[in-house]
């Protein structure tokens, strides 16, 4: 499963040449199809050979003898299966049940919480509706958090073509469109490219600059682009660094930094005293950049608590998966594959781990607008031109996407749900 962040483009005027700073994280973590397993239960009327069972199934669960790490069936006897000790009532909705589950894990209440899981375990699956799909990745997290994995599940750190989930997940695509397009001269590298070597009076020096923790992640892009910029004769240079302290900016360029899908990453006063999240702000600022873009996802799942966040993440990804419907089959290879390695990881980071094993911190925009003041920004109104014709694309691929512009920020979503947002600064 693939969690990928940014890129980043942005025009310069005659007599300057430019900069773009991009900021990659690709990961990725196999999970299986393993969800749909059920255990054969048989029913017996015999009121004290149910009690008995009963009374062994609270052994089995106040006990050490259940290993949710291991095999798939709840109970280590075999012999006690949730369908025998529900029968008379009616089957659950599945989101009902995983959030009961949810609230069972933030209470420790075991006993109720691993009946759930096999209850949700007969629920779920990987090529089934929404819902159920959701369903199987957020069931994983809550094992993952119950056996201390997600930490483990998270640094599974291969790299994945995302270029399907931006096709499926048009508001991820347009988000970097938005913010790569602020000055109306470009949406994406290779268009910028193309577009300056038909500018009059010859292309200037384009400079890229990628930060990532692990910088050979970005050589396929610098090859593809210096390759482009070679054909089209642009004057061009792809680098990579090691952490922003590593970047040196030059005097005779004009410097744009774009954060697209990056940044709810850096770790924030809740984590760390150090606060790497306004600090990377302070710093970038202290550049004199021309402009900085934003783009992440709204939602809230940094400093808000187990139970609230896992709600947050349920509400938010239903969403996302409901809008993954329309674009792709559900038995679709490629839909499993993006769903699995694309979003399942981060689903996971975000309801098993805590502290700074939790990497997967989103905030609201207003939240963001926040540390951008503080740092010393101005707020710089997106383009009406770009905005327009994100809007135009992303309506003709669904009437149930939704893109409105409020408060100088664009904001693009799925029927009701906000699911990324895009801002300037200065």
């Amino acid at each position: 499963m693939v969690f990928v962040t940014n890129s980043s483009i942005q025009a310069t005027d005659n007599n300057t040449s430019a900069i773009f700073n991009v900021f990659y994280h690709n990961s990725l973590h196999e999970f299986d199809d393993s969800y749909n397993c059920s255990d054969s239960f048989t029913y017996s009327p015999d009121v004290n050979n149910f009690r008995s069972k009963l009374r062994r199934l609270e052994n089995l669960m106040l006990g050490d003898s259940v290993d949710l790490t291991g095999d798939r069936k709840l109970f280590a006897g075999g012999d006690v299966g949730l369908p025998e000790m529900m029968l008379g009532f009616p089957k659950r909705d599945l989101k009902q049940v995983l959030i009961a589950c949810a609230k069972s894990v933030s209470d420790n209440d075991e006993l109720n919480t691993r009946l759930l899981i096999s209850e949700l375990r007969q629920m779920v699956s990987v090529a089934g509706e929404p819902i159920q799909r959701i369903g199987a990745y957020m069931l994983e997290g809550l094992i993952a958090r119950l056996s201390s994995s997600g930490s483990a599940i998270y640094k599974s750190d291969l790299a994945l073509n995302t270029r399907v989930l931006y096709e499926i997940c048009p508001y991820f695509k347009y988000g970097y469109m938005s913010a790569n397009g602020c000055d109306s001269r470009s949406d994406e590298w290779v268009p910028l490219i193309q577009a300056f070597a038909r500018r009059p009076g010859g292309p200037p020096h384009i400079r890229i600059t990628g930060l990532h923790d692990y910088p050979n992640g970005l050589g396929k892009v610098g090859i593809r682009l210096c390759k482009l910029a070679k054909a089209c004769n642009v004057p061009f240079e792809f680098n990579t660094e090691v952490g922003l302290e590593s970047f040196r900016d030059r005097p005779s360029e004009t410097l744009a930094v774009n954060f697209a899908f990056v940044l709810h990453r850096v770790p924030d006063e809740s984590v760390s005293t150090k606060n790497h999240r306004d600090r990377v702000l302070r710093l970038v600022k202290s550049m004199k950049p021309k402009i900085v873009t934003l783009v992440e996802q709204e939602s809230n799942t940094n400093t808000t608590p187990f139970y609230p966040r896992f709600l947050e993440a349920l509400d938010y990804y239903i969403a996302m998966f409901e809008s993954i419907d329309i674009t792709l089959p559900r038995h679709h290879k490629e839909r499993i594959n993006v769903e699995q390695r694309c979003l399942a990881r981060d689903v996971v980071n975000i309801i098993a781990c805590e502290g700074s094993e939790r990497v997967e911190r989103h905030e609201l925009l207003g939240k963001w607008k926040l540390r951008f003041s503080m740092a010393g920004f101005s707020p710089c109104r997106m383009s009406s031109l770009v905005n327009g014709t994100i809007k135009r694309l992303l309506n003709k691929c669904n009437e149930r996407y939704r893109v409105e512009e409020r408060d100088g920020a664009l904001y693009l979503g799925w029927m009701n749900r906000d699911l990324v947002s895009c801002c300037a600064w200065k």
